[in-house]
């Protein structure tokens, strides 16, 4: 068969989809910068800067069974979860990373021609969901403070509304959504997803809810606050009968044996690392003064381990390119919300230091 008769039997509507743009990865950074890999500093995807709880690697270390396959049913994780979020079992099913959990909740409501509400500039991951699933994303605009929009996205729903996509805080603006307005869009009776990653580091969370709301579904992850991005660890908390769902759907050994050892760790370590979010916390809310000193950015507050950010002279992308060329990675995207704005992961003390010295080392060369 021919190269172009393979793609004309492609799904059409794939055949132009637009993937997410991940973060780019140290490696890539040190092969075009003028500095060493080890020189790279990453503050582009709102990793922990710490690490792992250094547990976790002394369990790895003593694991003599990874030729077995790890349990499908989670049976083991899901009561370590319970007993870290206060909800039962029964309401939890583990995946490999959030976003594989997003997609899973989306295949799981939507299909061609269904519609999902998102609140842009958000987590572009909800967006790619919809699209694989060939449903319709309903695009309802932040307003001018980036809190979502409830009358507007009240307004939006419609009889093909199957998901409202909520990430709480947001990703990348760093706003958090009152539970109040997450209560009024639940009197809907539409399902929503209140995606919280940065639970851990804004301290609120609407999880109890959910034992009340037969249609709230909760997100969360182990990739900022324990540390384990690379372990691919995320969760979501259901209605009992939504996640019996989600159990049938999921791949059979979607979390490994190293992950689901990662967790056990680092909950028994959770003090330790809970310790480290607070430095990080502190260290957003530093960076966020140093940010404001520079006149010509304007830096939001924030409830995440991210700061969100406009250039209000120059470019956005001049700014991202400038710190690329000393090996220092922030977040930048060309789209039209969001080509004036830069985000900027927390990182240790001395990673902002380097980084407003790096900004001001490109205001002068403008200058």
């Amino acid at each position: 068969m021919s190269k172009e008769g393979i793609v004309k039997l492609i799904r059409p509507e794939l055949v132009k989809f637009t993937g997410y743009v991940a973060s780019k990865s140290p490696e890539e950074v040190a092969a075009t910068a003028r500095f060493p890999i080890n020189g790279v500093i990453k503050l582009d995807a709102n990793e922990n800067p710490y690490g792992c709880s250094p547990k976790v690697m002394e369990a790895l270390s003593k694991y003599d069974s990874f030729s077995v396959y790890p349990d499908s049913g989670q049976r083991e994780l899901r009561k370590l979860l319970q007993g870290y979020t206060g909800v039962s079992a029964e309401h939890i099913v583990a995946s490999g990373g959030s976003d594989q959990m997003i997609g899973l909740i989306t295949q799981l409501f939507v299909g061609p021609g269904d519609e999902v509400i998102n609140c842009p500039p958000t987590f572009d991951m909800f967006r790619f969901a919809v699209e694989l699933c060939n449903g319709r994303v309903v695009e309802v605009p932040r307003d001018e403070n980036y809190y979502v929009d409830v009358a507007a996205v009240k307004k939006a729903i419609t009889k093909k509304t199957k998901l409202i996509f909520l990430a709480n805080p947001n990703n990348p603006t760093g706003t958090p959504t009152p539970q109040t307005d997450i209560l009024e869009l639940l009197d809907t009776g539409v399902p929503v997803l209140a995606d919280e990653a940065y639970v851990e580091f804004s301290g609120e969370t609407v999880t109890p809810l959910v034992k009340e709301y037969k249609n709230l579904m909760v997100l969360r992850t182990f990739s900022k606050w324990a540390g384990l991005a690379s372990f691919r660890i995320g969760y979501g908390i259901f209605p009992p009968e939504i996640a019996n769902y989600i159990l049938n759907i999921k791949m059979p050994y979607s979390v490994s044996a190293a992950s689901q050892i990662a967790v056990r760790e680092s909950l028994k370590d959770r003090d330790f690392l809970m310790e480290r979010v607070k430095k990080i916390v502190a260290e957003k809310d530093r960076l966020f003064e140093e940010l404001k000193k520079i006149e010509w950015l304007e830096p939001f507050p924030s409830k995440a381990n991210f700061i969100f950010c406009q250039v209000l002279n120059g470019t956005a992308k001049q700014i991202y390119e400038g710190l690329m060329d000393r090996s220092i990675i922030i977040r930048y995207a060309e789209t039209n919300l969001l080509k004036d704005f830069i985000r900027i992961s927390a990182g240790k003390p001395e990673h902002t230091d380097i980084l407003i010295k790096a900004i001001r080392e490109i205001e002068a060369e403008r200058a």
